[in-house]
């Protein structure tokens, strides 16, 4: 018997673990651990958690359709992990395990203990990469280090890319009679998935992505940074769940353009550069796993004297800020789950140049609401913008809130539709409403909580006290 192990990577196609393993003759069947304790440890969000298990029931209907059927293993953290597994092998007569790679280091240090574990039953452990186009590793320097600058690290990608190419793995045949899956719904394991916003399933993934590169990745470079246009993918949810894989993304993208792009002179490579910093992150946890224990990526930068303002974090995280365009984006992330790439880009500036709050306080409480969640991606963008990560912004870039909701919601439109107490407000009051809400007598909506000029300055000197190390 052969076991599939599903994680992050909840797809039929291009599976490396599950093409090799149907590749082997012999019984197949496939496994999908679920623990609540480690996941709420690790702060994943409520709509991910209910996202990733329609998706998983919809996989093991998928499953049961070709002849394999899924089993459920239940435990409450990753401990508990290899004995449970080697319990399950042993009742199924598992001699071969296969599972794609992780990245982040609880996982990895699991899936060695597991190897480990295994081992002693005579099962061999099989890990393949799923997670990136090129494996974390294949990336480096001359000297063999990890890349610390964006920039240098995509045009190695690019080479090594061209160097490797890449295969996409066909989803498997039937391997016998269907089998019966038992809804997780009926079950209680979760309950309907009902988001008109995110649908399950490869096929809409795929439909998404098809969609965007007929439709808007030519226009990429002009709209994503606009919050209240589609002007982005919007498969972070998928990729974060591998319902779709960057092989497929990539793969879509050249038979659109006829090419694969190599400079930002061609159309098509903007969006190709958000999947190479996808990689860029991905391939950074595994070279640096302190950036998963709460440490950044520069040591010096530990010790910034962040500050802890309870009432000024509560502010922060329920869009009560008195700068429009924070306060929408932060109500937008409370209430749907997602926010737009620049809206996370203002107000990750915002809590960490403009109330000087930790980045890691940020880092958390995006893991606790977003559907997209995902460790690599999430901490890379906080380090960035707090200028304590690896390629990060220069210590003094401080993003302006004001200038840039005026600059990327300029008619107010996203503004609008998130903080209702503004709906009213004038387009050349919009970005700054107080004098105009003062003048109506409206005390609805908060005044700025802080001088962005004043919180500036505080931040910039921050960072030119540190000793050098």
């Amino acid at each position: 018997m052969k076991l599939v192990w599903f994680r992050n990577d909840l797809r039929l196609r291009d599976n490396p673990a599950l093409r090799h393993a149907c590749a082997e003759p012999g019984e197949l069947a496939a496994l999908f651990v679920i623990s609540k304790a480690q996941w709420r440890q690790h702060q994943m969000a409520d709509i991910r958690r209910d996202f990733m298990l329609a998706q998983l029931d919809l996989l093991g209907k998928a499953l049961a359709a070709l002849g394999i059927r899924l089993h459920l293993l239940e435990v409450a953290t990753f401990a508990e992990i290899p004995e449970a597994l080697a319990r399950l092998g042993q009742e199924l007569g598992v001699t071969r395990l296969y599972a794609n790679q992780a990245v982040e280091i609880d996982e990895l240090r699991r899936d060695s203990a597991v190897s480990e574990r295994l081992a002693q039953e005579g099962i061999g452990c099989h890990w393949y990469n799923g997670c990136c186009v090129l494996p974390p590793g294949r990336v480096l320097t001359g000297s063999g280090g990890m890349f610390k600058v964006f920039t240098p690290f995509s045009r190695a990608w690019l080479k090594a890319l061209d160097e490797d190419g890449f295969v996409i793995h066909r989803a498997p045949q039937p391997r016998g009679e269907p089998c019966a899956w038992p809804s997780l719904v009926a079950s209680g394991l979760t309950k309907p998935w009902d988001n008109p916003h995110w649908p399950v399933g490869e096929e809409e993934a795929e439909r998404r992505l098809h969609l965007f590169l007929e439709q808007g990745v030519l226009d990429y470079p002009e709209s994503r940074d606009f919050p209240a246009i589609p002007g982005t993918s919007c498969l972070s949810p998928y990729l974060a769940l591998g319902i779709i894989s960057p092989r497929q993304c990539l793969a879509a993208l050249q038979q659109r353009l006829g090419y694969r792009p190599q400079s930002k002179a061609q159309p098509g490579y903007v969006w190709l550069s958000e999947l190479i910093w996808r990689e860029f992150y991905r391939h950074l946890l595994v070279r640096v796993p302190s950036l998963a224990m709460n440490l950044p990526f520069k040591p010096e930068t530990a010790a910034l004297p962040w500050s802890w303002d309870p009432v000024a974090f509560a502010a922060w995280c329920e869009g009560r800020t008195g700068f429009p365009i924070v306060d929408a984006a932060m109500r937008c992330l409370n209430g749907t789950g997602w926010m737009h790439n620049r809206l996370r880009m203002i107000v990750a500036s915002f809590l960490t140049k403009d109330l000087h709050i930790h980045w890691r306080l940020g880092e958390d409480y995006f893991m606790s609401r977003l559907i997209d969640g995902d460790l690599a991606a999430n901490n890379g963008g906080w380090q960035w913008a707090a200028g304590t990560g690896a390629d990060a912004a220069p210590y003094f870039r401080v993003f302006n809130p004001t200038t840039q909701g005026q600059r990327f919601d300029p008619q107010g439109e996203f503004i609008r539709t998130w903080v209702k107490e503004l709906a009213d407000v004038p387009d050349q009051y919009l970005h700054q409403p107080q004098d105009w809400l003062r003048v109506k007598g409206r005390h609805d909506y908060p005044a700025p909580m802080v001088d962005h000029a004043k919180a500036r300055l505080v931040a910039i000197d921050m960072f030119r006290t540190l000793e050098k190390p």
